[in-house]
């Protein structure tokens, strides 16, 4: 992905538009989801770097007789972290800036594993997480694949070095070297892609985010790179055809593969890999133009290809950074559509490329001539002894460094010598006889400059490599800054002017009948509940939250009294999870999953208040619906513990004889273990069917969940507005309620709807008063459940419960 190493004496335009097509791809299947299946240009990005960093490595190994491991980290160093660590450090201060504290927190520890190339065994295991896979996404989730490409670098030359240990320090100049590569190439590619067959049905998010299974990507370019002497004897015509039958089944692969479907990186990956490499060896002979393939040749594809490594950087924060801060519109897509290119040009030109080319290491001698561009190459034999002239210089018309056999066409570079730092953009010999043979007229090195009288040392003129590394990058630097400050100016007026600002102060906005967290005061409670809720549902800017979001989303359910009754690493019992005078006259069983978790404060609030006339128990188990049937979860230990669960709360209700029991289950759809879908009614069928194992006809309550919310990760941000993290009732919700309502009329048992609690007019705000209601998408806080308490008594008193 980061590499413009070419296997050709010119630059290869046909790969430069490879990597124009698969990060546009990329960009585009990441801002508007179109193409679906753009999310493969990460696996033609894999191929193209193992082509041409393998190539840069077997033609160093045929040169040298051997890798110089330091050398070659030093090139990846400056071509990789430059640019890497500007848009790290910039999208962690812009965290902090833009979102919440908990998620700006994990965006600063999901930059610290990027920067150490771990970004891919960081991802994967929060995605495994129970209490983490549903996270807000990271802007910083796009680095998994160059942790990826960087921890196979680490590796992989230095597999080649044992590779070649073996042979004889002549041969390993020889044609040879290519086969003991390709092999080892081969050897690889089977072994990765065997395993990814496996774990990508037994382990699908490791599998999209392990080396082990997508090394094989490169490794087939790295196949390929070996078998370049080969691919050079084929008919230009065939090479052609090739190339474009490569393009067709990459667009097939961006239109037909989708990203929720089962089987990826393997076996699916295969066909983005097939067509890249199709395109990769048709375009090894003829024309390195290829005119003909003009899709991936033209000009802007060419200027695209050139800055795809930066546009790949910069896309994916500037993308999450809008979904905080911008309405979903077409003007925000454009926005940042038109941000992502301005940061990536002004990246590309201030950042990667002088960083890239700074002339370390080479004091006193000339710079090497600049490349045409960022993919010049060099032929095998730039850095060979030259054999005496056979000819006069005057009759030679080609450049110093050219080697028999390469087609050479008036005006290209001089080649590099391999001791520069575009060292890593260097090409694979053409073969082993023309780089031993090679012949060419060694030009006069030239004078060394009189050292300065006044300093003692070679005056900096126009040859020394820092002015001409000044010369080459200076200018492009100072406009690419300009243009980024006058684009900056124009974003901000653009903002202003289609969105207004996107910053406010807070403002403290009071309740219009609250007490505290734990008290409604008024006659009616649900009334004063209401109340607040359509002040929050309408407000304008973020209030003054007590807690604040911030530090709920931060405890999550770990602020939750009651957490340990309702682990499946427990085991509760009645008088240990119970709550209130032992004589009560009132005794009330809160069971349930999480939701039932989460209304525990509310419950236990009512009992602290009823002077010893109400005591509460509170059990169940976070993941486990307390239904007949098993409904599938998976998070790691539930549904072992679920049924054992299920029958020990059974077993505490029988025993204890409660006046009243509480069940609250989430309200979504789901499946059994074995596949078998769940309607709303069914679901409630087995709700009531677990109830009736309790033997306390008309005395159970069906209390509803809150509605899902908004992602409060995704959506909060101090510098956005609260109608961001409001949402409405889902259509599922709506037919679980009525069919609560249906089962419990013809029980005779109780529904309550959490409308009431949560919501105004169907819409749910994310606070209430000055009181979060959520820390997630549907679980209460601990502050707002104590809130809701007196509401929640006259719900049960109207109905002659209390």
């Amino acid at each position: 992905m980061n590499t413009s190493t070419s296997p050709h004496p010119l630059p290869r335009h046909d790969i430069q538009g490879l990597r124009a097509l698969a990060v546009l791809a990329v960009i585009g299947a990441h801002t508007i989801g179109w193409p679906r299946g753009g999310f493969v240009g990460v696996d033609v990005f894999f191929v193209v770097s193992g082509f041409l960093i393998t190539g840069a490595l077997l033609r160093e190994i045929r040169i040298t007789g051997g890798i110089r491991i330091g050398a070659f980290f030093g090139r990846r160093a400056r071509r990789i972290l430059p640019a890497a660590l500007i848009v790290l450090v910039a999208t962690a201060a812009t965290a902090f800036a833009v979102f919440s504290r908990a998620r700006a927190e994990q965006t600063l520890v999901d930059a610290l594993w990027s920067a150490g190339f771990a970004a891919n065994v960081h991802f994967a295991a929060l995605g495994t997480d129970y209490f983490h896979a549903d996270d807000a996404v990271s802007p910083l989730q796009h680095f998994w694949s160059l942790a990826v490409e960087e921890q196979f670098y680490v590796v992989w030359p230095l597999l080649l070095l044992i590779a070649v240990a073996v042979m004889p320090p002549a041969a390993r100049r020889s044609a040879r070297t290519a086969v003991v590569v390709g092999a080892a190439a081969v050897a690889v590619l089977a072994g990765s892609f065997g395993w990814a067959l496996l774990q990508s049905d037994a382990a699908p998010v490791p599998a999209y985010f392990s080396t082990f299974t997508r090394a094989w990507e490169l490794a087939a370019g790295a196949v390929l790179a070996g078998a370049v002497p080969m691919l050079r004897r084929l008919p230009v015509g065939l090479g052609a055809a090739m190339s474009w039958l490569g393009l067709a089944g990459l667009l097939v692969a961006f239109a037909l593969i989708d990203p929720e479907a089962a089987g990826f990186p393997a076996p699916w990956a295969a066909l983005p890999v097939a067509a890249t490499a199709l395109v990769l060896a048709g375009g090894v002979p003829g024309d390195p133009r290829h005119r003909h393939l003009f899709p991936l040749t033209n000009r802007v594809s060419v200027v695209v290809g050139d800055v795809s490594f930066s546009l790949y950087l910069w896309h994916f924060p500037v993308i999450v950074f809008a979904a905080v801060l911008l309405p979903a519109d077409d003007v925000a897509t454009w926005l940042v559509l038109g941000i992502t290119g301005i940061l990536a040009v002004a990246s590309y030109h201030l950042v990667e490329q002088p960083f890239r080319h700074l002339p370390l290491g080479r004091a006193g001698r000339p710079a090497a001539p600049p490349a045409a561009t960022p993919a010049a190459t060099a032929t095998p034999a730039a850095t060979a002894p030259a054999p005496v002239p056979t000819r006069p210089v005057a009759l030679s018309s080609r450049p110093a460094g050219w080697t028999p056999g390469t087609r050479y066409y008036p005006g290209m570079p001089r080649p590099q010598q391999l001791s520069s730092p575009t060292a890593d953009a260097a090409a694979p010999a053409l073969g082993a006889a023309a780089a031993l043979t090679a012949t060419r007229v060694a030009p006069r090195p030239p004078a060394a400059p009189e050292p300065s009288p006044e300093t003692g040392s070679a005056p900096a003129d126009a040859a020394s490599p820092w002015s001409a590394w000044r010369a080459r990058f200076g200018p492009p630097a100072l406009l690419a800054a300009s243009a980024l400050g006058m684009a900056a100016l124009v974003t901000v007026l653009v903002v202003q002017t289609s969105f207004g600002s996107l910053t406010a102060p807070p403002i403290a906005l009071a309740p219009p009948d609250s007490a505290g967290a734990g008290e409604v005061s008024g006659a009616d409670p649900i009334a004063a509940l209401q109340s607040e809720l359509a002040a929050a549902a309408t407000a304008t800017q973020w209030p003054d939250l007590r807690p604040s979001l911030d530090e709920v989303m931060t405890r999550s359910s770990t602020s939750n009294p009651v957490r340990d009754c309702f682990s499946p690493d427990t085991a509760p019992t009645a008088a240990g999870c119970s709550t209130g005078s032992a004589d009560a006259p009132v005794h009330i069983y809160l069971v349930g999953d999480s939701t039932a978790m989460a209304y525990a404060p509310a419950f236990r609030a009512l009992a602290d208040a009823s002077a010893g006339g109400i005591r509460v128990t509170t059990v169940g188990l976070y993941g486990c619906r307390f239904t007949d049937v098993a409904v599938q979860n998976d998070g790691a230990g539930i549904m072992a513990a679920c049924p054992q669960r299920k029958a020990d709360v059974r077993a505490m209700i029988l025993a204890d004889a409660p006046s009243l029991v509480v069940m609250s289950n989430a309200y979504t759809l789901g499946h059994t273990p074995d596949g078998t879908d769940l309607s709303a009614d069914a679901l409630l069928a087995a709700q009531e069917a677990e109830a009736a194992g309790y033997g306390l006809p008309g005395r159970i309550v069906h209390l509803a969940p809150p509605p899902e919310g908004a992602d409060l990760g995704r959506c909060y941000s101090p510098a956005g507005s609260p109608y961001a993290c409001a949402s409405g009732v889902s259509s599922t919700w709506g037919q679980m309620e009525a069919a609560a309502e249906r089962i419990a009329a013809a029980s005779g048992n109780h529904a309550v709807s959490s409308l009431p609690f949560i919501c105004w007019e169907l819409v749910c705000p994310a606070f209430a008063g000055d009181i979060p209601t959520r820390y997630d998408r549907t679980h209460l806080t601990v502050a707002y459940a104590e809130h809701i308490a007196p509401a929640l008594r006259a719900e049960l008193a109207a109905r002659g419960l209390l």
